[in-house]
C-alpha cells in the first residue's frame, strides 16, 4: 500500500485484503465499499468518484459483473442504446479530463474551440474531407488518402460539416 499510495481498511486472510465490509481508498480519492477476496474487488462493492458520481457493482475477481454509474446529479447509466462516453460521442477524452461544461454550453470535437472547418468540407477526426474531389487532408493541408464509396458515406452521416444547416420545423411564411 505504501507504495501505491492508496488505503485499506479492513481485515487481512493469509496476508490478502478480504472481507465484507472492506475500504480501499485510491490515489486519486476514488474509494471502494464493499466486499473483496483474495486482495480483489468481489460481491457487492460500490466505487464512490471525487465528483460524486458512483459505480455499483457486483464483481467476480475483480470484475465487473453488473453495474450501475450514477453521475452525481443522478443520471443513472443505461447500458442499452447509450451512446454517451463512446465512438458516438468525441466529447469523452477532455470532458473526462477537464469536466462537464454547463448545460447550453456544447463540445463538439476533442478539441475546444473546435477547429475551422473549411467551407463544403467535413472534419472527419484525422482531417478535412472534401466531398467534391473526395479526398481527405491532413489538418496542416497535407495529403492523407482518398476516400472510398464506404468511408465517404460514414463522413457524410456522421462527421461535423464545414457549415450550418436549419434542422427541425420551419414555419410557414
Amino acid at each position: 500500500m505504501q507504495y501505491t499510495g492508496s488505503k485499506y481498511i479492513g481485515e487481512y486472510v493469509h496476508g490478502r485484503m478480504e472481507g465484507n465490509d472492506v475500504e480501499y481508498i485510491l490515489p486519486t480519492e476514488t474509494r471502494y465499499v464493499g466486499e473483496m477476496k483474495d486482495g480483489m474487488f468481489h460481491g457487492q462493492g460500490t466505487l464512490y468518484f471525487p465528483s460524486g458520481s458512483r459505480y455499483e457493482a457486483i464483481w467476480e475477481k475483480g470484475l465487473v459483473v453488473k453495474g450501475t454509474y450514477t453521475f452525481s446529479d443522478g443520471l443513472q447509466y443505461e447500458g442499452k442504446n447509450w451512446h454517451y462516453c463512446d465512438t458516438y460521442d468525441r466529447r469523452f477524452y477532455t470532458e473526462m479530463c477537464h469536466g462537464l461544461k454547463p448545460t447550453g454550453i456544447a463540445q463538439l470535437t476533442n478539441d475546444d474551440p473546435p477547429r475551422k472547418i473549411p467551407e463544403g468540407c467535413y472534419d472527419c477526426g484525422d482531417g478535412f474531407y472534401n466531398p467534391t474531389t473526395r479526398i481527405v487532408k491532413d489538418y496542416k493541408n497535407r495529403f492523407l488518402r482518398n476516400a472510398d464509396d464506404d468511408e465517404h458515406e460514414w463522413i457524410i452521416r456522421t462527421c461535423r460539416k464545414g457549415w450550418d444547416e436549419i434542422v427541425g420545423h420551419r414555419p410557414k411564411l
